[in-house]
């Protein structure tokens, strides 16, 4: 009997396969045609953490108002310093936040004045009280001085007219109190994306269920959240769909009809009961599907009715390791964002071998820490499969060893994504 040739089929644990995208070209093609989303609304300044700002924010007044003073101390003329020796100046009066001394100061005078205190008239220095001495109704003031010290000049943090926030950029606690020192009660933001995701597979029970034989918690659902919830995007969590493909034709058109983003977990390799890239292909269009990475190379990318569709692994580190490199990069460049959109990449020490062939690019798990000359290195969390949960939970990085890249010997230089410059 003539038995046909078997093929050698390609799998997760060779480093090369030819019609595997490299991550970087996989990144690209994912955000090459993205933009903000369509839809400006107007959100009170308290409200806007994590918001993006739609439109430039333009100081309409000078911050501070008015040139002030910097410390608690004395204020009179710059030119009145004395150069050779001490000297004394009569204290005309005082000046306080919010209470400015409302006279023209006279030359040879000073007046008390406390921190954010509007300088006099006729003033432009302002000698620290601890320097000098006072007697009754005069201050002795020695040399050293020179004129226009302890003094903020009004307009010095932000003068009339000057933008003050550029559109694209993701607010932060400081922003916002930027936007307060400018009298902005609202300002103009992107809509949030809104992401829908949800996990298949046979085998999977949702928490507060008894496991029956062959069966798991889904943990995938869970990280998901937390990493869109960190991402401040609009989330609608889908639950857990069998491996059935009228169930998931019927959940794909679901999460499709109102989000602009759809995310699965599972089913995106060559099994039997792997479904999602037949039906993406059947409902939307995909883009690619395999990248040359560990973990994660199983993945789908594509659309699927107006909603960008990204189908991850189902191990829970390469649901993680895909979404931080290609996911969170779309919705931050869909949310708005300009200058956040990329992996922020920087060289450490190794301190370990690291065993690795040319061909993809590998995301291990590390502990970045600093070593006996105060220096960082990092290290591996140690085993590193891609279901190992525990790996990502014990690491602060990923050890990220590049396409190319080879074999790393103890104290050669890698790259490495904190996990808290993810965001």
């Amino acid at each position: 009997m003539k038995h046909e040739p078997i093929t050698t089929a390609t799998n997760c644990s060779q480093e090369r396969e030819p019609d595997a995208l490299p991550v970087d070209d996989a990144r690209a093609r994912v955000l090459e045609t993205l933009g903000p989303l369509p839809g400006v609304l107007s959100s009170p300044v308290r409200a806007c953490l994590g918001r993006v700002l739609a439109q430039d924010v333009r100081s309409d007044i000078d911050v501070p108002s008015t040139t002030n003073s910097a410390m608690d101390g004395y204020a009179l003329a710059g030119a009145d310093l004395p150069v050779q020796q001490s000297a004394h100046f009569p204290v005309v009066g005082r000046a306080l936040a919010g209470h400015p001394f409302g006279a023209a100061l006279a030359r040879g005078t000073c007046v008390q004045i406390m921190t954010g205190a509007a300088l006099p008239r006729g003033t432009d220095t302002v000698v620290m009280q601890e320097q000098v001495q006072r007697h009754g109704d005069t201050v002795l003031i020695g040399t050293g001085h020179h004129a226009g010290q302890n003094v903020r000049q009004a307009g010095e943090d932000l003068a009339r007219g000057q933008i003050a926030l550029s559109a694209g950029r993701r607010l932060r606690p400081a922003d916002l109190g930027l936007l307060a020192s400018l009298g902005q009660a609202e300002v103009s933001v992107y809509r949030r994306p809104r992401v829908a995701f949800f996990s298949t597979g046979d085998e999977l029970r949702t928490l507060g269920h008894v496991l029956g034989e062959g069966e798991i918690y889904d943990s995938n659902r869970y990280t998901l959240h937390a990493m869109l919830e960190r991402l401040g995007v609009d989330i609608v969590d889908l639950g857990v769909v069998a491996d059935q493909p009228d169930a998931l034709r019927t959940q794909f058109r679901r999460a499709a009809q109102d989000s602009d983003v759809v995310i699965t977990t599972g089913g995106v390799s060559v099994g039997d009961a792997d479904y999602v890239k037949q039906i993406l292909a059947e409902l939307g269009s995909v883009e690619f599907c395999k990248i040359a990475m560990k973990p994660g190379r199983p993945f789908a990318y594509g659309r699927l009715a107006n909603a960008l569709f990204f189908g991850l692994p189902g191990n829970p580190v390469a649901v993680m390791v895909t979404f931080y490199q290609f996911v969170q990069p779309a919705l931050q460049r869909l949310a708005g964002t300009r200058d956040e959109c990329l992996p922020r990449l920087f060289e450490v020490t190794c301190a370990e071998r690291l065993r690795k062939k040319p061909g993809r690019t590998e995301f291990l798990r590390g502990v970045l820490t600093h070593d006996s000359n105060g220096g960082l290195q990092v290290r591996s969390t140690g085993q590193q499969g891609s279901g190992i949960l525990s790996s990502m939970s014990n690491a602060n990085c990923f050890i990220v060893l590049g396409h190319d890249t080879g074999t790393v010997l103890p104290g050669a230089p890698v790259q490495v994504q904190p996990f808290d410059g993810l965001v």
